[in-house]
């Protein structure tokens, strides 16, 4: 005999076929129309009878077997009357092991917890009618050309725009983004909420869960899976985004045409946020936000995560092992490839989301409790269904011998040699190529320039004339300190003849010694007009256009020598890349733009300490650089986020650019590792440091 129905149920029309709805749980069943049948009519009693019953009403291919299978997902799914005592305690067993342990129950409040906070149902039956018009045809056209007209004046305004969007990027700006984030995302929940009420259903709860203690507002629309039209349903999960872009071109109209102030910074957070939380973030297919409600329903493929996944894991094992089992579910080809290949493109994707989240969960927390909260992440995303797919191919163990036998040991030993073999020989680093000794020219004066007598790539010897400039403020001044010289010259002759000049005879002596002491300086100051080589070597970077009759500052650079032969390369690099580093290892420089030739050369110091500034500022992240620093205002300068090693190398030729230095990489041969102890030494070092040990 079969199981009785729990007697609330609800077997609705839905979208090509039945949604059985359970009101205790509001949850949702899509049904096929054979399952359908097979609950109408369930009444017969037992699984002959229906499957009779059924077959008579014009569906043949329907027998026992299948209103067994119908029964066990009843079971499964706890739709069913338990009758019998070993039923009951099954049920509370089940309820149990969900329940979990003290520590399971903590870990999933910690990454993910719902809490209701309103049951808004009635007040958006009251408001319904004030809101109609934003879905209206008028409001649409009206938003389009806000949006037009906004883009528009963003163009003419970019460079305001652009300043504006640096300037949220303060302690200032971002508290102000997070509150615009809020309002916006408060008015997305609420274009959810009214859609699925115009649409005619319920919405029971509205509220805010903790997504790994990070909170997001949401709303319960599960009665949309009511709905049979595939429009109504991507209504419903487009509602959100469509709110938050409508938002978002009417802000950015009004940041066009409001005058600089408080109001105009308003709307500009709001409409950077905006844009950035819909089209980055809601619109995404890889994580249970809108864009993957918009994709599955655009679809019409219930489920599209698991389904996929499930779909992905068979093409994985079929592909490793050939074991020839029928894919989860019977699709077309494309469709079949599409599925598998979206599948993969969700694993890349949560790895990397959730391998960020850990480390930023990491550090908002002190050392202990940020390691267990960093271990607690990557064990539940990335090891647990690591682990749930290598015991199902334990499970296939005997299938995956027969075979996959071949398959399976050419995967292990390509595994083995990745992970275990010392093929890594190589170090790279970001490098600085300069001359072995190079000298910058300053004018050190202010003047005009008389004569240039050289040009970039002017080979010169030392004390060469280079430069020559005209300094009339220094010659004025040395011409009235040589009068001066003249005049108390005359006065201190002319003693013997004038008393009044002898009775001044000290004053005089001082005065003339004064002005010669300026004459002197004066005379000093013009020799610097002239530059002069001070090396043999060639002219490099030197000021482009520059010409006779140009005002040039005492403390411009006007060129740069460099001395001849081969240059050197300086370069930095982790402490663990450092211990793997030989005196006397050859390598190569790659400069930047690929316009020098690959440059040999050979390693001849490495420092024994880290550097506690970056003394090559344009390797730095804000110059383009690769090095990530921080600026201390004090003597430090640019100080590296992380410790670094000095590396000197000698190249082995000349190059021809007329450069004083150039950015680029410098790869050298190193002692041969393997990823997996290179992996593992990384490991124990991060958790000795991050321990305190």
């Amino acid at each position: 005999m079969l199981p009785r129905l729990r007697a609330e149920l609800h077997l609705l029309p839905g979208p090509d076929g039945w949604t059985l709805f359970d009101p205790v749980r509001n949850r949702y069943f899509r049904l096929g129309e054979g399952v359908a049948r097979i609950l109408a009519h369930w009444d017969a009693g037992d699984v002959e009878s229906v499957a009779a019953r059924v077959r008579d009403d014009g569906t043949p291919d329907i027998d026992a077997k299948d209103v067994v299978d119908v029964v066990a997902f009843l079971a499964e799914q706890e739709l069913l009357v338990p009758e019998r005592a070993d039923q009951v305690d099954a049920l509370a067993r089940r309820a149990e092991r969900l329940r979990g342990t003290l520590l399971r129950r903590f870990l999933h409040a910690y990454l993910f917890v719902r809490f209701p906070l309103v049951r808004p149902d009635r007040f958006l039956t009251a408001t319904l009618h004030h809101v109609r018009f934003l879905a209206g045809r008028g409001f649409l056209w009206a938003t389009l050309a806000a949006l037009a007209l906004g883009l528009f004046l963003v163009g003419r305004q970019w460079d305001a725009f652009h300043a504006a969007a640096v300037g949220a990027a303060s302690l200032h700006g971002v508290v102000l983004s997070g509150l615009a984030l809020g309002l916006v995302k408060v008015l997305h929940e609420l274009g959810h909420a009214y859609v699925v009420k115009a649409k005619g259903c319920r919405v029971p709860t509205m509220g805010v869960a903790l997504m790994v203690l990070w909170p997001v507002l949401y709303t319960d629309t599960n009665e949309s899976w009511r709905l049979t039209a595939r429009r109504d349903r991507l209504a419903v999960a487009g509602a959100g985004i469509l709110t938050e872009l409508a938002v978002a071109a009417w802000a950015t109209l009004l940041w066009g045409v409001l005058p600089d102030g408080p109001a105009r910074g308003a709307v500009f957070l709001l409409a950077a946020v905006t844009w950035i939380s819909s089209l980055l973030i809601n619109l995404s297919p890889f994580m249970r936000f809108d864009g993957y409600f918009l994709l599955m329903d655009w679809l019409d493929f219930p489920n599209l995560h698991p389904r996929s996944f499930a779909l992905a894991r068979w093409h994985l094992r079929e592909m490793l092992f050939g074991l020839g089992h029928p894919p989860p579910e019977q699709l077309s080809p494309a469709r079949l490839r599409g599925l598998v290949a979206f599948a993969y493109g969700v694993w890349a994707y949560r790895l990397v989301l959730f391998l960020g989240i850990a480390a930023l969960v990491y550090g908002f927390f002190i050392k202990l409790v940020g390691l267990a909260l960093f271990a607690v992440e990557i064990g539940w995303f990335v090891l647990r269904p690591l682990y749930a797919e290598l015991r199902q191919w334990w499970r296939l163990r005997h299938a995956i011998g027969r075979r996959g036998s071949w398959r399976l040991v050419l995967l292990g030993g390509t595994a083995a040699a990745v992970l275990l073999l010392p093929w890594e020989s190589r170090v790279s680093a970001p490098a600085m190529l300069k001359a072995a000794q190079h000298m910058a020219l300053y004018p050190g004066i202010g003047g005009r320039v008389e004569a240039v007598v050289v040009r970039d790539g002017t080979r010169v010897t030392q004390g060469l004339e280079v430069l020559r400039l005209a300094a009339p403020d220094l010659e004025h001044s040395l011409a009235q300190a040589e009068r001066r010289v003249r005049l108390a010259d005359y006065e201190t002759a002319s003693q013997s003849l004038d008393a009044t000049l002898r009775e001044r005879g000290q004053a005089l002596r001082e005065s003339a010694a004064a002005a010669l002491a300026e004459a002197v300086a004066a005379r000093r100051e013009l020799e610097r007009a002239t530059l002069r080589a001070p090396m043999t070597g060639m002219v490099v970077d030197m000021v482009p256009d520059l010409a006779a009759g140009q005002w040039l500052g005492g403390t411009e650079r006007v060129l740069s020598i460099r001395a001849e032969g081969p240059p050197v390369i300086d370069a930095y690099v982790g402490e663990r890349e450092a211990a793997r580093l030989h005196i006397g290892a050859r390598g190569r420089f790659v400069a930047e733009g690929l316009d020098l030739p690959i440059i040999p050369c050979r390693l001849t110091a490495v420092d024994a300490d880290a550097v506690r500034r970056l003394p090559d500022a344009a390797l730095a992240a804000p110059a383009g650089g690769d090095i990530a620093v921080r600026a201390d205002g004090g003597a430090a300068g640019l100080v590296p986020d992380n410790a670094l090693y000095h590396l000197r190398c000698e190249a082995e030729q000349e190059t021809p650019a007329a450069t004083a230095q150039r950015r680029g990489h410098l790869v050298l041969e190193a002692e041969r590792q393997s990823p997996a102890a290179a992996s593992l030494r990384w490991i124990v070092s991060v958790l000795v440091r991050e321990s305190g040990m």
